[in-house]
C-alpha cells in the first residue's frame, strides 16, 4: 500500500449507510450514530443514504476516495432485505469500477445480535413500568413489530428475534408481527392476543428511527387498548441511537475489514428457489431490481401516509460495463445514451452503469426497466433509437431485443 504520509491519504475510513428519509430528524439519527461510531473506532466515519437524503452513497465514496485508501461500508439496516442484498452492493461495485485506487469492504446488516436483545429487553421494561406491571407477577405479552418485507429471509429473522427475546425473560409470550407488506399484521396479532386475556401487552416497534411507521404502531396499539379495556396495552420506543448499537456496528466493521462477513445465503431468495419466490432467483435479475428500486415505489401525493415515497423516473436504463461488454464498446454506448436522454425534449429516464448482466459475448447489453427489455449488441448509433422510440415513445426497438423478462 502507498505510504499515507507521502500522499496525504489516510489508511482507512468507514461509511455508515442509512436508508434516508424526508424527515431530517431520522437522517440526523444516522449522522449521530456515525459520530458515535467514529469515537468508538478511532477512524473517520461518514454517513451516506440510499435515497431521500444526501449525500448519496456514490457521492460519499467519491469524496472519501480522495483522502483514504481503504473504505469499509457498514449497513444501518436491521435485516438483510433488498437494500442490503442488492442496492448497496450495486453501488459498491460501481464505485470499485470508478475508483481503482480505493479498496472497498462491504459489511453486513445489524442482524440478530445480543446487544439488540438487550436494547429490546430494556424497551419492554420501560413500558412495563409505565403500565405498572411486573412480568414476574403478571401475564405480560410482548409483540415485536417489524416493518415487513418482500424478502422471506428478513421476515424470518423477525420471528427468530422474537423467540430469542422470549427465552429466559419471563414473558408470557412474545409474538412477531409487521406493519405491512407481509403477515401477520400488528392489528391482526393484537386482535388474536385479546382472546388470551393477558394482563398487559407491550408492543415494541423494531425500527431505528421514530417516524411515520412508529407512530402507526402507537396508534394501532392505542386503538387496541381502547377496544379491549380488560387488557392494558402500550407501545414502546424504537431503537433510536442507543449506544449499544455501536457495539454491533463495530462488530460488523471488524468482520468486513477482515473478510469474515457471513450472510444467510442458504435462505436467500436470490440464491435458492424458495416456495413462492422462484422467479426471484438469479443475480442479474436481482441486480436490475436493485437498480430500479425507485420504480417500485411510484410517486405518491401524500408523503405523510407513505414514508417510502420518492420521485422516480419513468424508465431506468442499465448498461453493462463488465469486461467483455466494455471491450465491445459499452462505455461509449453509456455516454451516448446519457447525452441522448439529456438532449431529448420529453424523456424521463435515468441511465446508469451496471456490473455483469450474465450475457457475456452478446453485448454491449442495455436493459430498460420497469419494462424488462434487454437489448443486445448495442452500438453507439443505436442509442438514438432506444431513446427516441423506447424511452420517449414506449415503442420497443424490436431488432435490438436480446430477451424480455
Amino acid at each position: 500500500m502507498t505510504d499515507a504520509a507521502a500522499t496525504g491519504v489516510d489508511d482507512e475510513a468507514v461509511l455508515l449507510v442509512g436508508h434516508g428519509s424526508r424527515r431530517e430528524k431520522s437522517n440526523e439519527q444516522v449522522r449521530e450514530l456515525a459520530a458515535g461510531l467514529e469515537s468508538r473506532l478511532g477512524v473517520p466515519v461518514d454517513a451516506a443514504f440510499l435515497e431521500l437524503a444526501k449525500p448519496s452513497i456514490e457521492d460519499a465514496i467519491a469524496d472519501l476516495a480522495t483522502v483514504v485508501s481503504e473504505l469499509t461500508v457498514v449497513h444501518c439496516s436491521l435485516f438483510a432485505a433488498s437494500h442490503v442484498k442488492n442496492d448497496v452492493p450495486v453501488s459498491i461495485e460501481q464505485a470499485r469500477a470508478e475508483h481503482d485506487g480505493l479498496a472497498i469492504n462491504n459489511g453486513r446488516h445489524l442482524g440478530i445480535h445480543p446487544a439488540m436483545l438487550e436494547v429490546l429487553d430494556d424497551r419492554a421494561a420501560a413500558v412495563e413500568r409505565d403500565l405498572g406491571v411486573d412480568r414476574e407477577d403478571d401475564e405480560v405479552t410482548v409483540v415485536l413489530c417489524g416493518r415487513g418485507s418482500s424478502d422471506p429471509d428478513a421476515n424470518a429473522d423477525v420471528h427468530k428475534l422474537a423467540r430469542l427475546l422470549y427465552e429466559g425473560r419471563g414473558f408470557d409470550r412474545v409474538e412477531a408481527s409487521f406493519v405491512g407488506v407481509t403477515e401477520p399484521t400488528l392489528e391482526e396479532t393484537l386482535h388474536d392476543l385479546s382472546k388470551h386475556r393477558p394482563d398487559a401487552v407491550v408492543v415494541l416497534p423494531y425500527m431505528l428511527g421514530d417516524g411515520v411507521l412508529t407512530q402507526r404502531v402507537r396508534d394501532w396499539t392505542a386503538d387496541f387498548d381502547e377496544d379491549y379495556p380488560y387488557v392494558d396495552a402500550l407501545a414502546g420506543d424504537p431503537l433510536g441511537t442507543d449506544s449499544r448499537l455501536l457495539d454491533v456496528f463495530a462488530d460488523r466493521w471488524q468482520e468486513a475489514r477482515t473478510d469474515s462477513v457471513e450472510m444467510s445465503c442458504d435462505t436467500c431468495k436470490y440464491k435458492v428457489g424458495l416456495e413462492g419466490y422462484e422467479e426471484d432467483v438469479g443475480g442479474a435479475r436481482a441486480m436490475l431490481r436493485a437498480l430500479t428500486h425507485q420504480e417500485s415505489h411510484a410517486d405518491r401525493d401524500d408523503v405523510d401516509d407513505e414514508p417510502h415515497s420518492h420521485d422516480a423516473p419513468a424508465k431506468h436504463v442499465a448498461v453493462c460495463t463488465n469486461r467483455t461488454c466494455a471491450e465491445a464498446g459499452a462505455p461509449a454506448v453509456l455516454e451516448r445514451l446519457r447525452q441522448a436522454v439529456r438532449d431529448a425534449d420529453d424523456c424521463d429516464a435515468r441511465v446508469t452503469r451496471s456490473s455483469c448482466l450474465g450475457r457475456c459475448g452478446d453485448g454491449p447489453m442495455v436493459a430498460v426497466y420497469p419494462d424488462g427489455v434487454w437489448y443486445g449488441d448495442v452500438a453507439e448509433d443505436d442509442t438514438d433509437r432506444i431513446v427516441g422510440e423506447h424511452l420517449t415513445d414506449d415503442r420497443i426497438v424490436s431488432d435490438l431485443v436480446d430477451q424480455t423478462l
